[in-house]
């Protein structure tokens, strides 16, 4: 019973997040909306028994794609410095 809370509350929050990290105008704050939507999905994994799947969502989802992304939002500039 209380497993089952837990798992309808974490998807809650991946929606929330979710939808955050496509409303922000920040693209830096989207980034990290999109990494806290990736390590609670990984959450949701581990809670559905699915370890091995659980450390590949963390590993590459939520930490190899947010650096990427940070390194590509590093490289441009922001319409206000034009």
């Amino acid at each position: 019973m209380i497993e089952e809370i837990i798992q309808i509350v974490v998807l809650l929050i991946i929606i929330v997040t979710a939808i955050m990290a496509v409303s922000f105008k920040d693209l830096l704050a989207a980034v990290i909306s999109l990494a806290a939507t990736s390590l609670l999905l990984s959450l949701e994994f581990y809670i559905l028994q699915a370890p091995d799947v659980a450390i590949a969502e963390a590993g590459i989802g939520a930490a190899l794609t947010t650096a990427i992304f940070i390194l590509a939002i590093k490289g441009t500039v922001r319409e206000e410095e034009i």
